[in-house]
């Protein structure tokens, strides 16, 4: 991390306002007295992740688009924004973000959904949170106020420092303010069903990557594979032509990416395992539920926590569980390799370890 790349106040920049200020002194008054902090905006995602024993640094007061020039493809927006709330002005000119993040009932903000880093359906197709981030500002754990990146998509200094933030679940600093791309939402759409055995939709999907079919989801539950198109009118109905099946209600996506759907509400608990493209049907102890295109599979299981993350790593992937509580443990464990570099960018960024204290990982 070179200096180059952190900066508080350049000439020309823009002045914390009152709201960033008042974040900062926090982290401040925190360092001076060695006081752990909880870092949350809703706290819509409590329940993934350790518990943290810290004093609560909400974020939702500091809340707002702070630029929007849909001809430059670019938002800035404050990180106790409600998500819902950047999603509709995005909405409103006809563009999104594609990675889909789920808003948990409309609670989350944008700060969480960079720091849980979590995409819906649409991700093996359009990206991940981190692919859209373009810049931040961030509070360290020395109590600066740096930014990272840029706010154009040009300026690309510092681009994987800004990136680092997504999915570090608090634990590297405060995001104050984030810069994302933004793009298009698709012309035509259009839903179904098809009712097949997994091991024949998992290389029918196979079959179908390899073809200029416009998929933007795609999920297989109870026997049935669930397909979203997206792309021009033509396109869209040539591919729904071609593939058949029923139509399906648009409705399936949310209900999934919000984890509304009836499979969700099995009492067992909740484990992701995020794997391989084209990863065949494997023996889950438990009910499954497969999407983006087999690449994810969401497991309701009473199986141990060491078990699952020992399946998910022979496959070449790993496990988190989704619900606190349930085990120590909840994120796949990290190599010795791996987890050397997290302390080490821990030590940087937050050297009194004040932010979110083993949020991911006992010890960090």
């Amino acid at each position: 991390m070179s200096a180059q790349h952190e900066h508080a106040h350049r000439p020309g920049e823009r002045a914390a306002s009152a709201s960033e200020q008042q974040l900062q002194q926090q982290v401040l008054d925190a360092l001076h007295s060695n006081t752990p902090l909880a870092i949350q905006g809703a706290n819509s995602k409590a329940f993934l992740g350790r518990p943290v024993d810290g004093q609560v640094l909400d974020t939702r007061g500091h809340s707002g688009i702070v630029n929007y020039d849909p001809t430059e493809l670019v938002v800035t927006v404050r990180s106790g924004t409600p998500l819902v709330e950047l999603l509709a002005a995005l909405d409103d000119q006809g563009q999104t973000l594609t990675c889909e993040p789920p808003t948990f009932n409309g609670q989350a903000t944008v700060g969480g959904m960079i720091a849980a880093g979590l995409s819906g359906p649409r991700r093996p197709w359009s990206g991940a949170v981190r692919d859209l981030v373009l810049g931040t500002r961030v509070i360290t754990g020395h109590g600066k106020l740096l930014r990272f990146g840029g706010e154009v998509m040009k300026n690309v200094a510092g681009y994987d420092l800004s990136r680092l933030m997504a999915a570090s679940f608090g634990q590297l600093g405060v995001i104050t303010e984030v810069s994302m791309k933004v793009l298009p939402k698709p012309v035509s759409s259009h839903h179904l069903r098809l009712e097949l055995p997994v091991e024949r939709a998992l290389l029918k999907l196979a079959e179908w990557g390899q073809q200029p079919i416009p998929i933007t989801a795609a999920s297989y539950l109870d026997g049935h594979l669930h397909l979203r198109l997206e792309g021009g009118v033509g396109s869209v109905r040539s591919a729904a032509d071609r593939i058949g099946g029923e139509e399906l209600d648009a409705g399936f996506w949310t209900q999934l990416n919000e984890q509304q759907l009836d499979f969700f509400q099995d009492p067992r608990p909740l484990w992701r395992l995020s794997l391989p493209p084209l990863t065949a049907e494997l023996e889950l102890p438990g009910a499954s539920l497969l999407d983006w295109a087999g690449a994810q599979r969401w497991l309701k299981s009473d199986a141990a926590a060491e078990e699952l993350q020992a399946l998910a790593s022979r496959h070449g992937g790993h496990a988190t569980c989704y619900r606190a509580g349930v085990t120590d443990s909840p994120f796949q464990p990290l190599t010795p390799l791996l987890q050397r570099y997290h302390r080490q960018l821990k030590k940087q960024l937050d050297p009194q370890g004040l932010f979110n204290p083993g949020r991911m990982y006992p010890g960090l």
